[in-house]
């Protein structure tokens, strides 16, 4: 199993810059490279500071030369802001610059406050027919001429300018349901799944749906599948709760813009309350101790045994959790120093 690193910059309020942001984000990218990881993911999102990321591709431009070795991953272009012809040919270019260590990642979205202002308020649940047409056109561009007549895109012949070092940048899917698995893996796709913050019941689930996804398709090689989780390692047993605190503030400001009532201030949103998350049992301190990928080493190293036994084939060390820098770099160093070598 392979380990990556899955990060965005986040802001909760003023008491950073973004350029401090961005260059706290270049050191753990650094860090990771260093440890061996196979891959860093930058994800993108619209008009909100909790989680920054405009365009992706403009990240790995300015990680490319800053790294050597690291896969530079898109984790995910949200299909319906991108433009086919576009898509493929500015990722065509990134591939061209980093040398050939583009892996391109898309999916349908989930942010209904982004649907409203950069889709005019189209229901973000009907993303997905946006990535069911885009993935297709990306590839067939990417290989040459091609012209397109679909529902939601329609153009005359065209082509990826430029065209990717790599033949066929790897294309990854963001999949929960049984279709979206189908689909991806009909389509020569590899396939993300995230738990959030669920129990390894829900990973179980969607490696099932993943395996049957290839069952259902036996003329197409198996694909990767890697898992995103929140991940977060300490050595002296009362610190659980230090994870857990930030991870739990990290879902309350999640839990706001995704339920898409209050109207942001210069990006901010307000967190739902403390009183309420209380309330909500998936947000129990305890339940989120034993759901996310918190622990100590031998711990986690159980836990991403099961995780191989089950054919993960990537393990994505999940960043975002609200805390500090200094935090978020101990617990990598210590993942990168007491558990990659187990897996070695």
């Amino acid at each position: 199993m392979k380990f990556s690193l899955f990060m965005q910059m986040e802001r909760f309020d003023n008491s950073k810059t973004h350029k401090q942001l961005l260059d706290e984000m270049v050191e753990l990218v650094q860090i990771a490279e260093a440890g061996g990881f196979e891959t860093v993911w930058v994800g993108e999102h619209h008009s909100m500071e909790f989680t920054i990321g405009p365009n992706p591709l403009s990240f790995l431009s300015y990680l490319a030369p800053l790294t050597s070795s690291i896969r530079l991953g898109v984790g995910t272009f949200v299909a319906p802001f991108w433009h086919p012809i576009k898509l493929a040919s500015e990722s065509a270019l990134v591939d061209i610059m980093c040398d050939g260590r583009l892996e391109f990642g898309i999916a349908r979205g989930a942010y209904q406050y982004e649907f409203d202002r950069m889709l005019d308020g189209e229901a973000a649940s009907d993303g997905g027919k946006y990535l069911r047409e885009i993935v297709p056109a990306v590839q067939k561009l990417w290989q040459g001429d091609y012209a397109h007549e679909g529902e939601c895109w329609r153009f005359p012949t065209s082509t990826s300018v430029p065209k990717p070092l790599q033949k066929q940048p790897p294309m990854w899917v963001a999949a929960r349901d049984p279709d979206s698995h189908n689909f991806a893996v009909k389509n020569n796709c590899n396939v993300m799944v995230t738990p959030l913050f669920k129990s390894d019941e829900e990973v179980d689930s969607l490696v099932d749906k993943f395996d049957s996804a290839c069952a259902n398709n036996p003329d197409v090689a198996r694909p990767k599948i890697m898992c995103l989780r929140h991940t977060y390692l300490y050595e002296n047993e009362g610190d659980w709760l230090v994870g857990v605190n930030g991870i739990r503030n990290w879902y309350s400001h999640f839990s706001s813009l995704f339920r898409n009532q209050l109207v942001p201030v210069d990006g901010f949103c307000a967190p739902i309350s403390e009183d309420e998350l209380d309330t909500m049992p998936d947000f129990n301190r305890e339940t989120l101790k034993e759901n996310l990928m918190i622990g100590t080493p031998n711990t986690v190293i159980e836990r991403l045994k099961h995780y191989e036994e089950l054919g993960i084939d990537e393990y994505s060390f999940w960043t975002d959790n609200s805390l500090s820098h200094e935090e978020k770099k101990a617990s990598l160093k210590l993942f990168i120093e007491k558990v990659v070598p187990e897996f070695n």
